[in-house]
């Protein structure tokens, strides 16, 4: 049986996707792709389509090569276009009707859905169609680090493909050959809970100050001591990457236009400004979320040390701090405020809450709570 690359340490996708690899198998016409971020399913899903679309071609190499570069024209891979959620519009032409429409040049046309879990019902039940009934040339990959976030039609309707989360030392020399520290990587890599994605935003870019914003939040609320207002370091962090990734698309809009004729620009020109404010608010949350993480983390690890476990903790390379923060603490009481912090988490990312005023919240709940 074949091997795709990229399932060498993935035994379920290496079987599943092995044998329905062409000429011999007999793909499915959709896939659920699910793991923890930065397993590989991305990297995976392209060179499945990659097979799938040079098969019977008469130069399967070009084939190859496009689909890595994003531009075979039976390919369409989709990433959600809104703040915190897939769009309407983001399957209703590209996916649901580009599925109805025969190959340009392939024998079959693939369709690759990043972050499926971020499907809202509506979305969901236009795919539900396309998903029970698909034409026998399109095969769809759904990609989700969070399953049980999606509709459990949506997911019934897919052959389930398992990622497996790398381990903590394969992360930690990816991100020691990076330029990170070997006691600041192997942190980061525990940070991460398997998600190597997560462990190169806490550790490379401006992740460090998130990581200090986050950890900063949470020893200010157990020492009662929160009148600097640590939260706005946070704030400050995740505008500044919200703006740059807003003029990102920004920038990339205006070169666009000038490609255009004049009667798609005004129009070209409004979508562009209302993706680049979603990519701002996308990118201020992830950032958010980010150091809230850590927030929720570090109190963890605190628990961990007042039970007599340092062991078990993640931030390997703050033990003193930890173990400062551990003394005479209440571990019944740092669980309690671990889930304060995921309720603020989830009311950013799914409520579109104030995000100053929601910090603020959080900052006082958890000092009543841990003084």
């Amino acid at each position: 049986m074949a091997m795709l690359p990229g399932t060498e340490r993935h035994p379920h996708a290496r079987a599943v996707l092995g044998a329905a690899l062409p000429p011999a198998g007999a793909p499915s016409h959709a896939y659920l792709f699910h793991g923890p971020a930065g397993a590989g399913k991305r990297a995976v899903a392209r060179a499945f389509a990659a097979e799938l679309l040079a098969d019977g071609a008469p130069d399967p190499e070009s084939v190859r090569l496009r689909v890595a570069h994003g531009v075979h024209p039976d390919l369409t891979w989709v990433e959600p276009s809104g703040a915190a959620e897939m769009l309407v519009g983001d399957v209703q032409e590209p996916v649901i009707a580009g599925a109805t429409r025969t190959p340009f040049e392939a024998r079959r046309r693939v369709f690759v859905l990043e972050r499926a879990e971020t499907m809202s019902d509506q979305v969901a039940n236009k795919l539900l169609k396309t998903l029970e009934e698909p034409p026998a040339f399109a095969h769809l990959v759904l990609l989700t680090s969070r399953p049980g976030d999606l509709l459990e039609t949506v997911a019934s309707r897919c052959q389930p493909v398992r990622f497996d989360a790398p381990p903590d030392e394969e992360i930690a020399a990816a991100l020691v050959a990076e330029g990170v520290a070997p006691e600041a990587a192997g942190a980061c890599a525990r940070l991460s809970l398997g998600d190597a994605e997560r462990a190169r935003a806490v550790a490379l870019g401006d992740g460090p100050a998130l990581r200090a914003g986050g950890e900063g939040l949470a020893r200010a609320a157990l020492r009662d001591d929160l009148g600097a207002r640590p939260w706005l370091e946070v704030l400050r962090v995740a505008r500044r990457r919200g703006e740059e990734e807003q003029e990102r698309i920004e920038r990339q809009t205006a070169e666009a236009l000038e490609l255009l004729p004049k009667r798609d620009q005004r129009r070209a020109e409004r979508e562009g400004a209302e993706s680049a404010r979603r990519a701002n608010r996308r990118a201020r949350t992830a950032a958010q979320d980010l150091a809230l993480t850590v927030c929720g983390l570090w109190l963890r690890d605190v628990g961990c040390v007042a039970d007599g476990a340092p062991d078990v903790a993640h931030a390997t390379d703050r033990l003193g701090a930890l173990r400062e923060d551990a003394a005479g603490r209440d571990v019944h009481r740092l669980r309690e405020a671990v889930a304060v912090v995921d309720e603020t988490r989830a009311a950013l990312v799914m409520l579109n809450a104030t995000e100053e005023l929601a910090l603020e919240a959080l900052a006082s709940r958890l000092g009543r709570l841990l003084s």
